[in-house]
């Protein structure tokens, strides 16, 4: 006789269906395990064979085939320790409840306990798809796992309770989905504890409320990283969509922190500049979301820019116009999110002090050539605001006077932002650095002023077709936060400022 039971496995960010099939016959005890399983999953009869001599029941002395359906996908990890251990259970006799409408999750524990897993929510959502009713889950994943509406999480600490449960000698309850308005937020460094640096803010201000990338550039010492840092305190607040789709991503790759079951707060990734492509991409033996993935609707930070290795620059450069990251192996081809907002930093020359007011550079004009170079002109190109943040003066360390809260700013982001969710609510656009070229000649209605200006700033500057549409962008931003529907000349100077650096310290290369 052959006995199913529900699982599910992830492909991706998505979850898919498995169903473990378990047929027990007379012969040489063997325990076959099918369906394209990996290491971790073959050593699951070794988990299941312990658990079920640790927990009082009889392990079935017969010839064992367990297949996990389908076959055509690879089947990674331990989660399916659970499921197989059920299925055994209903096969041996042990077990006689209909579990037609659950399924089960978890890694077994040689005593029977269930231990936590990767991407439980990207699984619950699809079995809930697949019309699953109750769902039964190791009991550090189930408020991960209650966060979707329409289905029950059990949390379950041993099998033995589970086993109680069907057969009526014990009461297990759902777990109780903690409200999304009750999630609390940690606390973030704020914009009032920069002193200082008002051309660098505001920049990070229109970047913010446009979804720009920005470069920094400036000497040691002088605040790059500290405003960075800052960024996702003035970023508007994540809908309940992006919330899901970033949880999702922390779950996979099992960076979701203790306790929290959703992620409200906008992720800020910041990689070492030793960091590899795969690591940066997402990939490995086992696929997982990378760096770029897991600060999806959020910030990725790369300070040293110049330190990190040029294939690891240049794999940003596709995802950053796609909005995707996509991984092809053997196993299969994966595609992660990765909606992002590129912060970078870097010194102006290897010692760092190029164009200093006060220090003199030790570098030779070759060194700082090199050094400069390591940035490809294309990825440069990807940048919509290049800023310098100049060493901070006495002056503004010293004064009582307060900076400018993150609060304060962060509700002229949002309204910002509010206008262009009007403005492109019948469209898949989100922010302004995500307008196609479609959308140009709708949503940029430029001035005669500003036109000619920026056709001389296009002209003298040498740009690219890539930069002249960046520059409109950051226009389009520096209006909306005027709160102006036309793009006004004033608009694009500041704009065209923010596209300067690379010829002051890149000459005419790019």
């Amino acid at each position: 006789m052959v006995v199913k039971c529900n699982s599910f496995g992830l492909y991706g960010i998505d979850g898919y269906k498995v169903e473990v099939e378990a047929s027990l016959e007379l012969g040489q005890e063997v325990f076959d395990l099918v369906g394209l399983p990996d290491a971790a999953v073959k050593e699951s009869k070794d988990r299941v064979r312990n658990a079920f001599k640790n927990t009082g029941y009889q392990f079935p002395m017969s010839r064992i085939t367990v297949n996990l359906a389908p076959a055509e996908f690879k089947k990674v990890g331990a989660i399916y320790d659970f499921p197989i251990f059920i299925a055994l259970m209903k096969a041996s006799g042990n077990l006689a409840a209909d579990v037609s409408d659950c399924a089960f999750l978890g890694e077994l524990s040689l005593s029977g306990g269930l231990r936590a897993i990767n991407g439980v929510l990207p699984m619950t959502i699809k079995a809930k798809e697949c019309n699953i009713k109750r769902l039964f889950v190791p009991a550090d994943n189930a408020a991960e796992g209650a966060v979707v509406k329409g289905i029950e999480v059990y949390p379950v600490e041993s099998v033995r309770d589970v086993i109680m449960f069907f057969r009526g000698e014990k009461e297990m309850f759902p777990a109780n989905p903690v409200p999304y308005d009750e999630f609390k937020d940690a606390e973030m460094p704020d914009f009032s504890q920069v002193s200082g640096q008002y051309e660098a803010k505001r920049a990070l201000e229109i970047a913010a409320a446009g979804g720009h990338n920005v470069l920094l550039i400036g000497p040691p010492g002088s605040g790059k990283s500290m405003l960075a840092k800052r960024m996702p305190g003035i970023l508007p607040d994540m809908t309940f969509e992006e919330t899901i789709e970033t949880t999702k991503v922390h779950s996979i790759a099992g960076t979701l922190p203790k306790g929290a079951p959703l992620i409200r707060r906008r992720p800020f990734r910041a990689p070492h500049h030793t960091v590899s492509p795969v690591a940066l991409s997402g990939g490995g033996v086992t696929v997982k979301p990378g760096e770029i993935s897991l600060a999806n609707n959020g910030v990725l930070f790369l300070d040293e820019l110049p330190e990190f290795g040029r294939k690891t620059m240049e794999v940003l450069r596709q995802p950053l116009e796609d909005g995707v990251v996509t991984v092809s192996r053997a196993s299969g081809k994966f595609t992660y999110p990765c909606n992002i907002m590129l912060i970078a930093a870097m010194n102006p020359c290897p010692c760092g002090y190029f164009n200093h007011p006060t220090r003199s550079c030790s570098c030779s004009p070759q060194a700082i050539a090199r050094y400069l170079n390591r940035v490809s002109g294309p990825l440069l190109d990807r940048f919509d605001i290049h800023i310098e943040v100049p060493p901070v003066e006495y002056e503004e360390l010293s004064k009582r006077k307060p900076e400018e809260s993150s609060a304060e700013i962060k509700k002229r982001v949002d309204r910002a932002r509010e206008i262009q969710t009007a403005r492109y609510k019948n469209s898949r656009t989100t922010c302004n650095a995500r307008l196609s070229d479609a959308q140009f000649g709708e949503f940029c209605v430029i001035s005669d002023d500003a036109a000619k200006l920026l056709k001389t700033a296009f002209d003298k500057m040498g740009l690219s077709a890539r930069a002249y549409n960046r520059i409109l962008k950051v226009a389009r931003t520096i209006a909306d936060l005027d709160e102006s529907e036309k793009i006004e000349l004033r608009h694009v100077a500041e704009a065209v400022q923010y596209r300067s650096l690379d010829r002051k310290y890149w000459g005419d290369k790019f």
